[in-house]
């Protein structure tokens, strides 16, 4: 009997450690390089044809190379900017025995134009991330890459930059991490977790964005976990937080510009509306404290100061009564 249970406990040790997510689990840089042709990825408009490229990733002191395959994904962004965002397929052999081991999908979150704000605005779509993760447990795990980007554009002399980039884990791992999945169809945004929901509608007013859909999935994935429909959020580049110079208002809504917020969330009971509230403020300090965290990393100090102030201002809001109810509890959607 001794022997069984000494024998269950290592099997249980060993898928435990077979399982550990060795890439997401570290919170450092990585060092990667990756090149191709910007131009030829967003001709292709067919989401199954990858392309076939060279990745390399720092590992001590030396750089180890595979062959990923990439294509362009998204609409807007696909059309707009210069550097696509990318959808990252990895090939079994090429990651055994290597951090991405287990992970065969991930998007590459790249910079959009060329403009100086570039590095700075991907750090703060980084950064905001990383606040969704400390307000619910449903989330996309990120992590942060220092990518030296050859543009092969120019054959003769291909350009060399250094990015600033994220990889985003593949939803159906998340789903798989809280043994759901993923739903692909159309719900109704009041048949979703009410909790989950204003916590996601709550953040998105926090960072300043409007565009998403939970119910047309924009911008947003559905999971099914433990009999609750849970949405979860992605893509903010378009937030006031962020405010990147190709931001497209949304005139239907009555506002100015990106960086006034407006609440897109639907009418809950209002005691779940309060019980977020609670969520956001007892984690205010340490929400501040991540984004100060990143400051030395911002190559414009006003970039970093303009993002501070915001999510600054999104408590003034929210710990005031009065302004809370007004532009939060009173301006939930009914339909």
């Amino acid at each position: 009997m001794k022997q069984f249970l000494i024998l269950l406990l290592t099997s249980s040790l060993i898928i435990a450690q077979n399982t550990e997510d060795k890439f997401f689990s570290s919170n450092e840089t990585l060092d990667a390089k990756i090149s191709f042709t910007p131009k030829t990825l967003k001709k292709s408009i067919v989401d199954s044809i990858y392309f076939d490229t060279n990745f390399a990733y720092k590992i001590g002191d030396s750089f180890q190379e595979m062959e990923i395959g990439i294509r362009a994904r998204g609409n807007f962004r696909r059309s707009t900017c210069y550097y696509p965002p990318i959808k990252v397929d990895f090939k079994k052999k090429q990651t055994k025995g290597t951090v991405f081991e287990g992970h065969k999908k991930m998007k590459l979150v790249l910079p959009c134009l060329k403009q100086k704000d570039k590095n700075d605005n991907i750090l703060k779509e980084f950064i905001v991330y990383k606040l969704f993760e400390m307000v619910y447990p449903y989330h996309f795990k990120t992590r942060r890459l220092s990518l030296e980007f050859t543009d092969l554009s120019k054959k003769k002399k291909p350009v060399v930059e250094k990015l600033n980039a994220f990889l985003i884990e593949d939803d159906k791992k998340v789903a798989q991490l809280h043994n759901g999945k993923v739903f692909e169809r159309f719900i109704p945004p009041l048949a979703m977790d009410a909790d989950a929901s204003v916590r996601n509608a709550m953040f998105q007013y926090m960072i300043g964005n409007t565009d998403f859909s939970t119910a047309y999935q924009h911008n947003n994935k559905l999971l099914y976990i433990d009999k609750l429909i849970i949405p979860l959020p992605y893509d903010f580049d378009m937030s006031g937080f962020i405010n990147p110079s190709y931001a497209v208002v949304n005139e239907t809504l009555n506002i100015a510009n990106i960086r006034q917020r407006k609440y897109r969330g639907f009418k809950r009971d209002d005691d779940v509306f309060y019980k977020v509230r609670d969520i956001f403020i007892e984690k205010k300090s340490d929400m501040l404290a991540l984004i100060k965290s990143f400051e030395a990393d911002f190559d414009n100090a006003s970039e970093y100061d303009e993002a501070y102030s915001y999510i600054e201002s999104f408590f003034d809001i929210i710990e005031d009564d009065k302004k809370f109810k007004d532009n939060v509890v009173l301006a939930a959607r009914t339909k």
